[in-house]
Formats: structure tokens, C-alpha cells, sequence
């Protein structure tokens, strides 16, 4: 794909996508936990079953602001800062607002489809972890089998991820 300046972007590896994965969910912690506290606080809430679902909500809706604002201002959280990865659109510009909420929304493709499955399923335990942890690695690993090398959800978004190692 050409870049802006006539170059063309190389397609970040599946470790440094996967490692900042990683990054991202340690710092997610913090942030999340934050989150939790101001809603717990706010609600008065008294107990982990009160008010669970809209919490759940809540803290869904936090996400979705992190990564939107991140990806619409500059194409990177820290953790792909860090790991030189940047969300683009197609032609390799930023992410307008509609797109980087495509992205956040598809995103959840990771996960979702296992947790439907383990919930009809009725899984508990280590059969659960293990369905969730198959799809996981089945839907990291068919972004091999894409003629562009991205994952499933950013040519479904109309992103890609592209490397920036030499900036």
C-alpha cells in the first residue's frame, strides 16, 4: 500500500501485534479500574451484582472512547506507540470518527462469537478458557491467510495496521 510521502507502510508482525495486545490490556487495567471506581462510586453501588449490566455497559462505552479517541487523534493508543504500530484507513489516512467506531464494534469479533458459543454451550472451567483461547488464536492466526496480512475485523472495518519503524 503507498504511503502518503510516495513510500509504501510494511505490515507489523503478528508478535508485535500480539505484544501490544498485551501492553495495552495492562494499561487497560488501570484505566478500567478507574472506570469501575467512578461508576461504583457514583451508582453507590454495594455489591458486583448490582447494577451489573450497566456497568457493563459503562465500562464498554469506556473502551470504545479510549480507542476511538486514540485512533481518530494521531492513529495510535500508547501501547502501539510503543510497539510502532499505527491504525489507518485503507488509502492510509487517519481513521475518521465512523471508522475507528467500525473498528471498535468489529473488534470485538476476538471474543464475542467465543462467548456465545460457551454460553450455549453452558462450558465452565477450563473448557470455557480453552474454547476461548482456541478462538483467539484461530482468529489471530487467519490474518495469515489474508492476501493483505490483516486481521479479520480491520478489512471488515476498512482499516489496516500498518508498521512504523523507521519514525
Amino acid at each position: 500500500m503507498p504511503a502518503p510521502d510516495g513510500g509504501s507502510y510494511a505490515v507489523p508482525t503478528l508478535r508485535r501485534r500480539l505484544l501490544s495486545m498485551v501492553y495495552e490490556s495492562l494499561l487497560l487495567f488501570g484505566v478500567l479500574f478507574l472506570a469501575g471506581y467512578l461508576f461504583s462510586a457514583l451508582t453507590q453501588q454495594h455489591s458486583g451484582l448490582m447494577y451489573r449490566h450497566a456497568m457493563q455497559a459503562w465500562l464498554f462505552l469506556v473502551l470504545g472512547a479510549y480507542f476511538v479517541w486514540f485512533w481518530t487523534h494521531g492513529g495510535q493508543t500508547l501501547a502501539m506507540k510503543t510497539w510502532k504500530i499505527r491504525v489507518v484507513d485503507a488509502h492510509g489516512q487517519s481513521l475518521s470518527f465512523g471508522r475507528a467506531i467500525a473498528r471498535y464494534v468489529l473488534a470485538w469479533l476476538w471474543v464475542l462469537p467465543a462467548m456465545a458459543l460457551d454460553w450455549t454451550l453452558g462450558l465452565t472451567g477450563w473448557n470455557s478458557v480453552a474454547l476461548l483461547s482456541g478462538w483467539i488464536v484461530l482468529w489471530a492466526l487467519a490474518m495469515r491467510v489474508m492476501p493483505d496480512h490483516q486481521f479479520v475485523h480491520d478489512r471488515l472495518a476498512g482499516t489496516r495496521l500498518v508498521s512504523v519503524l523507521g519514525k
